[in-house]
């Protein structure tokens, strides 16, 4: 019988039902701690902390590896910034690619860099057969709920804020050793097969940490090209400088200590808000983002949110939301700089379709304190390219299950 505690004050029912199979697992070594952002994944939670003892599950670190946010605070003020960004806009797009499978111009500087640092970074033989495309995508920004936005803060300073992760390669990797782990536990019985895991005693588990590791570093490191990349043309326009950097994951495993006890812990969709860490928990477009600051809570594992997350799949949101109307994504987005021309296939990134940041940030107060409150003015995005239908779902449904709630929060 496993344990889930629930920060989530919204929870529907699939994934409940998921979050509480998860739990269930024979390498699950403690509860399983469920951020208020929490919604359906491909096997395990979205917004989940997973503790494990002597095992990784690979679907749970996910299929974006070491995907997550980087955000940097500037000198400038608002009043710095031009009167209209699209300009700077269209130096964003044209510096960082953007969309399924997009990369840079193999005779590009940016591709030069990118060689240099994989060059640096080789990594395995599954990595190296991957390297080309590595090499061009390293600095672009994928697609769907990765974003470049300008911000404000509450003081009208300049922030830059940019989520993105391991592009194709890091998709392809994970996809790879998922295959493996469940051909490994195929006589493991697994409420779902996307829970198969890798045992510490098998050389296929090395083989899976090299390379989660080694994909955690390539997305961190694209998030700083594309930083870097960002700051150059907004500090061409005024003249600006970097005072702080910010770089975090959200879906990554690595080994800590909680309870006394050593274990891998799986954040998926959740990142480290150990006491005093500095994290970036996006909202939607068109709505606000939140720089933290962790308190360390043990239950948690020390974790917190990673963003708002989903209330609606992409495909509800493009059949119950949309573009005109008061509550359309024009008028949301209205005196912001944006891909206006692209807003169709940006429809299942509507604001509706996820959580209420404010809502979020309110049960998550005992994980970590906001210290900044950023509202975008430029949001680039890449579109997603195809319709991402919710993953049915197969629960055992009537199996006895503890779900514990923290003070205060609702039960669902």
């Amino acid at each position: 019988m496993g344990s889930v505690m629930n920060w989530a004050s919204t929870l529907d029912e699939n994934t409940r039902l998921q979050a509480e199979m998860l739990s269930r697992s024979a390498v699950i070594a403690g509860h399983v701690a469920l951020m208020p952002d929490a919604h359906l994944g491909m096997g395990a939670t979205v917004g989940s902390v997973i503790p494990t003892k002597g095992a990784v599950i690979p679907a749970a670190v996910g299929v974006d590896i070491g995907c997550g946010m980087i955000a940097v605070q500037t000198n400038l003020s608002a009043d710095k910034l031009p009167d209209s960004l699209d300009g700077l806009h269209s130096e964003i797009s044209r510096s960082v690619p953007a969309g399924v499978g997009k990369q840079h111009s193999k005779t590009s500087h940016l591709s030069r860099d990118a060689a240099l640092w994989m060059d640096k970074h080789r990594g395995s033989d599954r990595v190296q057969s991957m390297a080309q495309t590595a090499v061009l995508q390293l600095g672009t920004l994928g697609s769907g709920n990765h974003f470049v936005e300008v911000c404000l803060d509450e003081n009208e300073t300049v922030w830059v804020v940019i989520h993105s992760g391991s592009r194709g390669i890091g998709n392809k990797l994970a996809i790879q050793h998922i295959k493996v782990a469940k051909a490994l536990c195929n006589s493991v019985p697994l409420e779902d097969k996307d829970l198969a895991y890798f045992q510490e005693s098998q050389p296929e588990f090395g083989a899976y940490i090299n390379d989660m590791l080694w994909a955690q570093d390539y997305a961190l490191e694209n998030r700083e090209q594309m930083m870097n990349a960002v700051l150059d043309q907004l500090f061409r326009l005024t003249w600006g400088k970097e005072v702080q950097r910010i770089n975090c994951h959200h879906n990554f495993t690595q080994q800590e200590t909680h309870f006394g006890e050593q274990v891998w812990v799986t954040r998926k969709g959740a990142i480290d808000a150990g006491p005093g860490k500095l994290g970036v928990v996006p909202g939607s477009m068109g709505t606000k983002s939140f720089i933290t600051e962790g308190l360390g809570n043990p239950d948690s594992y020390n974790s917190s949110s990673h963003g708002a997350g989903r209330s609606r799949s992409r495909t509800a949101a493009k059949k119950e939301l949309s573009l005109d109307g008061v509550d359309g994504l024009y008028v949301l987005m209205e005196g912001k700089s944006w891909n206006v021309d692209q807003a169709k296939a940006l429809l299942d990134e509507h604001p509706a379709a996820y959580k209420d940041i404010d809502q979020v940030m309110a049960d998550q107060k005992d994980l970590c304190r906001p210290i900044h409150e950023l509202h975008q003015v430029l949001n680039y995005k890449g579109p997603n390219g195809c319709s991402v239908a919710q993953r049915p779902m197969h629960c055992v449904h009537n199996a006895e299950m503890r779900v514990r709630f923290p003070p205060g929060l609702p039960q669902r």
